[in-house]
C-alpha cells in the first residue's frame, strides 16, 4: 500500500510491522513523532506491543535491555542528547548481545542548542558495539528498520537505524508500506538462544576474569565481522520478498569516475543531482553513499574506490581535533591499499545547514584543483561561482 508519510512515520510503520513486544521511549525533538505515532496505535488497541512510558532515555534503553533478555523483540527511538544519555546502557546492550533495534534521528549536540541535523550524535557511539545503518529517504527508513531486526537477531547485536532531523524525519514522501503478512514471512518471531526464565534461573552480566572479559569482547568483534555477510544476505532476501534492492554501499555512476564523492545520509541523495550535472559537462564524477557504518565495510570500499584518482568525502559531522568521521574511517580503510589515493575531507552541513548541489559541485571542483589534501578538513566552501 502506497502512503504519503513523513520519515518519522515511516520508521514507526517499520517498527510496528516488525511486531516488537515491548516499546520503551522518552520523547525528544525531532524523534517525538515516532513515539507519538506508536502511542496513537497503542491508544486504538492496534499496536500489539506493550508501551513503556519511562522518565529518561537511559531508562528507555535499560527497559529494552531487560525485556530483550526475556526473549522478546524490543524497540525504542531517540535523538541527540537523549542518545548521549543512553551511552552507558548502549555498552550493556551490545555486551549482553541483545538484538534491540533503535531509531536515532540525527540532531546536533549541545552546546550551543540546535534542533537540526548533524551526525555527530550517532557517530559518537561508534565504539559501543552497535550496528549502524544510515538512511537517505523515508522508504529506506521503513525498510531498514525491518531489515535491522533480521540482522540483529542473526548475529545477536543491537542495531541503530539513523535518519536525519527534518530533512528525513519531517519531510513527506510516497512510501510503499508492505502488508503485515509479507513482513511476518520475512521476519518470523524471534527465537532466542538464551533468556531469563524464572523456571530455569540463570545469571547474566556477572563479574568475570581478565581472560574471560577479553574472550567476550573478541566474540563480539567476530559477530561484527559476521554482520557484514548477514547484512548482504538480508538485503538479498528483502529484495526477493519486496522487490526493493539495497546494499551496504549505494554506488552511482562510479564505474569510470576519476573523482568519487563519498558521503552518507541525505547528502547522498542530493549528490546524485550534482553528479548528473557534472557528467553532462563531460566530468568523470561518481558517488558512493555509505549505508552501513558499523561494521565498517572496508573491503567493499577498497574494491569500489581503487580505480579513482581522487576521493572527496563530505561529512555532516566532525570529530573535534581530527576531521569528519567518515573521512577518517575511509582513510584508515584505504591505508592497506597499494595505491595511495588522495582523500579530500569536507565538513559541511553542521547544524543542519543546507548542502546544495552547487555546494557539492564546488567541493568536487576544489578536489580536482588542489595539489594535495590539506591537513585540516575543508569547511569554508562557498556556493558562489560553483561550476
Amino acid at each position: 500500500m502506497r502512503m504519503l508519510l513523513k520519515g518519522n512515520e515511516a520508521a514507526a510503520y517499520g517498527a510496528r510491522l516488525a511486531r516488537p513486544q515491548v516499546i520503551a521511549a522518552y520523547p525528544i525533538t525531532p524523534q517525538s513523532p515516532i513515539y507519538e505515532k506508536l502511542s496513537e496505535w497503542d491508544g486504538k488497541g492496534t499496536l500489539g506491543a506493550r508501551m513503556m512510558r519511562v522518565e529518561s532515555e537511559h531508562s528507555a534503553m535499560a527497559a529494552c535491555l531487560a525485556a530483550s533478555m526475556t526473549g522478546v523483540r524490543t524497540f525504542t527511538a531517540t535523538a541527540s542528547q537523549g542518545l548521549a544519555l543512553m551511552h552507558e546502557m548502549l555498552h550493556f546492550a551490545s555486551g549482553m548481545r541483545a538484538p534491540i533495534v533503535m531509531v536515532n534521528v540525527n540532531r546536533s549536540l549541545a552546546a550551543p542548542w540546535s534542533f537540526w541535523s548533524d551526525q555527530t550524535d550517532s557517530l559518537s557511539q561508534r565504539d559501543t558495539g552497535w550496528l549502524q545503518f544510515y538512511v537517505a529517504d523515508n522508504q529506506e527508513a521503513l525498510d531498514t528498520v525491518i531489515q535491522a531486526y533480521k540482522v540483529s537477531e542473526t548475529v545477536l547485536l543491537p542495531s541503530m537505524v539513523v535518519l536525519e532531523a527534518f530533512y528525513t524525519s519531517h519531510f513527506m514522501e510516497p512510501v510503499e508500506v508492505p502488508e503485515q503478512e509479507e513482513v511476518d514471512e520475512f521476519l518470523p518471531p524471534f527465537e532466542p538462544a538464551f533468556q531469563l526464565d524464572p523456571l530455569h534461573p540463570v545469571t547474566l552480566c556477572q563479574t568475570v576474569t581478565q581472560a574471560q572479559y577479553a574472550e567476550f569482547k573478541l566474540m563480539r568483534q567476530a559477530a561484527m565481522e559476521q554482520a557484514l555477510q548477514a547484512v548482504e544476505a538480508v538485503h538479498e532476501a528483502f529484495a526477493g520478498q519486496f522487490g526493493r534492492q539495497y546494499s551496504i554501499l549505494e554506488c552511482y555512476r562510479h564505474e569510470d569516475a576519476e573523482i568519487v564523492l563519498v558521503t552518507a545520509g541525505t547528502i547522498g541523495s542530493t549528490a546524485r543531482v550534482a553528479v548528473d550535472d557534472l557528467r553532462a559537462t563531460g566530468r568523470k564524477v561518481g558517488l558512493v553513499r555509505i549505508r552501513l557504518f558499523r561494521p565498517f565495510p572496508k573491503a567493499a570500499l577498497m574494491k569500489t574506490l581503487m580505480h579513482a584518482r581522487r576521493i572527496a568525502v563530505i561529512d555532516r559531522n566532525i570529530s573535534p581535533g581530527q576531521e569528519g568521521v567518515f573521512s577518517e574511517e575511509l582513510k584508515s580503510a584505504l591505508y592497506a591499499c597499494d595505491r595511495r589515493i588522495p582523500v579530500f575531507s569536507f565538513v559541511l552541513g553542521l547544524g543542519g545547514t543546507n548542502v546544495s548541489p552547487a555546494l557539492i559541485k564546488k567541493a568536487i571542483k576544489m578536489t580536482s584543483e588542489m595539489d594535495q589534501p590539506p591537513m585540516s578538513p575543508i569547511s569554508d566552501v562557498e556556493e558562489e561561482n560553483a561550476a
